[in-house]
């Protein structure tokens, strides 16, 4: 699977994938990152690709014209199967979006800055508009690197334990259970005798409605979607 990320401020993404298991990731063959420089786009002498807004109002808009070039140049190298803008206004990111993007083969994230992108490139080449949350960032790039992040570790063979992401929280609309470790006594907190019971029918029952539970007392709008 390939990520193509463009962003005025490439060095803000090298660090979220050069760790754990994005950098296994890629080390395994199974994703491919890359971050292009928007600035490497820009015709102007001084690298710049943001103007002030047309009607006035405060902050910079990214301009058209560079987003356009470095698209184009990538669509005519291969197809994208979606082209995702990150903004506030597009739609909240959850786990059956992440589900359904990590089918897919390429693509393409666009990290707005300053006031944001012109309308223009949202109208002609984004398919999709993702929001992480009703706040507003700095940019698009801690966006972009939490939505690849969350694709990545879906994709069969990242993850060194099957398993391990079908029963992440909200994967069946539930949170997850407590999970506990050694020791089985830490200074008089026990952990239930239920998980050290070694009965696989019972635990799952149990998990189940430790789910439940979790789920009604902190998300209740997970069980009444």
């Amino acid at each position: 699977m390939r990520f193509d990320i463009i962003t005025v401020l490439p060095d803000l993404l090298e660090s979220p994938f050069a760790h754990s298991i994005l950098q296994r990731a890629k080390n395994k063959g199974l994703a491919e990152i890359h971050v292009h420089n928007l600035r490497d786009y820009s015709t102007n002498k001084h690298k710049s690709v943001d103007d002030y807004p047309y009607g006035g109002g405060s902050g910079m808009v990214l301009q058209i014209e560079p987003f356009a070039r470095c698209i184009e140049q990538l669509q005519a190298e291969r197809a994208y199967d979606e082209i995702i803008y990150m903004t506030p206004d597009g739609e909240t990111f959850n786990q059956d979006i992440a589900n359904g993007l990590s089918t897919k083969g390429n693509i393409m994230i666009l990290c707005g800055h300053y006031k944001g992108i012109d309308q223009r490139i949202r109208d002609i080449y984004v398919t999709k508009e993702i929001s992480i949350g009703d706040y507003v960032l700095s940019g698009g790039e801690l966006p972009a690197a939490i939505v690849t992040d969350a694709i990545i570790r879906l994709i069969p063979g990242v993850l060194s334990d099957e398993t391990s992401a079908l029963s992440d929280s909200f994967q069946d609309g539930l949170l997850d259970a407590p999970i506990y470790t050694r020791p089985a006594d830490w200074k008089g907190h026990k952990v239930p005798d239920i998980l050290l019971s070694g009965h696989e029918a019972k635990i799952a029952t149990w998990k189940h409605e430790q789910q439940l539970k979790r789920t009604q007392e902190r998300r209740p709008d997970l069980l009444n979607d």
